[in-house]
């Protein structure tokens, strides 16, 4: 591959083609079929253009609905972006499977969220200490311009403290802040008031007469959120009386509701499984995240620090077995939004939040913790019953039919054979030779 200059200045058809050129034919030949997945309104695909940087075309994600969610006594049909057809099937089922038993009951428990002024300084502590605590509130004003109007919608500064790290790194020390953002994930609204801060922070420092001429200098390391949020979390649950839980694959149900319990705490001391345990959570919660525009490297990154916070890596979900009562609950960070960024500006992200009938910040939160456990509830109830592959490899046999070029025909084939056989790709493909040859 050869380099490149001025490509950010080149369109998207010069690009294609400078790309192209650098190919063996084979994927020159799919880089020139890229225009094929631009949106036929000129003006949709511009603003998808403008998302990122470089583009060349869309990547399609599958936009799915997963019905019949009761969460605090509503039902919701809930969007969800993946490209992981068990997922979306899976969630479905954990929400009709609990929709006779109660349904979810989800609490927000609380939304701060953090942001640091990252800095380095020399001198006595007791006089940055002294000289905090006397500019604290000349901070905060220096920055009402900038939180004036989500101090009108009920959120702004709920918090600034600093914070001695010099056990850490030698002269190290933050600003925390913490701010409650009401409906927005509130990034920019952090960041511009960081930076702010940081300016007049460093400038009072200069001009303070406590201080001598070799303790004036304040070295602003850097300004930025945290996307680390334990103070923004939302509690999931569902409970029932054990013999409602029914046949479970099988199993009676409270053989079921012990197997799964030992399945869950097993996630709980095991990092190993752990991981895998709360994928299976993200799975839910991402596609959610995602279908609504929302950062889900970010819900993801958070979701597993907090995982690990004891400094273990556990499972985010837990069982109670007592007396004759199950339940099954989830903790989980969620810095969420429902205003500002993608929010409103993807076509599908603003349909996805008028589906769910345009939900505050803290209810997209209570939705999406509720898919996760159902996402978590259907694959533990797969793994202690009938095994993940079954139900996963049934839904995954269309795939792979489609990548041997099966016909409509040899699909519809294909369902029947495998209704109630293995589902393997090695299977999948003898099954179509022998279609194909004949008797």
């Amino acid at each position: 591959m050869k380099t490149v200059t001025g490509f950010s200045k080149m369109s998207k058809e010069q690009k294609i083609e400078w790309l192209s050129e650098q190919l063996p034919k084979d994927a020159s030949s799919l880089v020139k079929n890229m225009p094929h997945y631009w949106h036929h309104d000129k003006s949709v695909q511009k603003r998808f253009d403008e998302f990122s940087e470089n583009t060349l075309t869309n990547y399609d994600l599958p936009f799915g609905i997963a019905p019949n969610f009761l969460i605090n006594g509503k039902v919701y049909s809930v969007p969800m972006v993946i490209e992981e057809s068990s997922v979306v099937a899976a969630a479905s089922l954990g929400a009709k499977f609990w929709l006779e038993r109660g349904g979810f009951k989800s609490t927000v428990l609380a939304t701060r969220k953090v942001g640091q002024v990252h800095f380095q300084w020399q001198g006595d502590k007791e006089k940055l200490r002294s000289y905090f605590d006397d500019s604290k509130e000349s901070l905060l004003q220096s920055v009402a311009h900038l939180t004036m109007n989500m101090d009108i919608r009920g959120g702004g500064i709920t918090g600034l403290e600093l914070i001695d790290m010099t056990h850490k790194i030698e002269n190290y020390y933050q600003l925390k802040l913490e701010a409650e953002t009401c409906n927005a994930m509130g990034a920019n609204f952090i960041n511009s008031i960081l930076e702010e801060m940081a300016k007049v922070f460093r400038a009072g420092v200069l001009s303070d007469n406590r201080f001598e001429n070799t303790e004036k200098e304040v070295h602003i390391i850097m300004c930025i959120l945290s996307n680390y949020t334990p103070d923004c979390v939302v509690e999931c649950s569902v409970e029932c009386p054990i013999e409602e839980l029914g046949v479970v694959g099988g199993l009676e149900a409270r053989e079921f509701a012990e197997k799964f319990a030992t399945a869950v705490r097993i996630a709980e001391i095991d990092p190993n499984r752990a991981v895998t345990h709360n994928k299976g959570i993200m799975n839910g919660i991402d596609a959610v995240v995602i279908a609504t525009g929302n950062d889900f490297r970010a819900i993801e990154a958070c979701a597993h620090a907090y995982a690990a916070r004891d400094g273990q890596y556990r499972s985010l979900s837990s069982v109670t077995l007592e007396g004759d009562k199950f339940k099954f609950s989830l903790r989980v960070p969620l810095a969420v939004g429902t205003v500002g960024g993608l929010t409103s500006l993807h076509p599908l992200a603003k349909t996805s939040l008028a589906v769910l009938e345009n939900p505050s910040a803290k209810e997209l939160m209570q939705v999406m913790a509720a898919v996760g456990l159902a996402q978590n509830f259907g694959a533990v109830k797969s793994l202690v019953t009938t095994g993940i592959q079954k139900g996963h490899m049934k839904l995954h046999l269309l795939n792979i039919l489609n990548q041997l070029d099966a016909t409509p025909a040899e699909i519809e084939k294909g369902k029947d054979y495998f209704s109630d056989k293995v589902v393997s790709f090695t299977g999948v493909r003898e099954f179509l030779n022998s279609t194909r040859q004949g008797p």
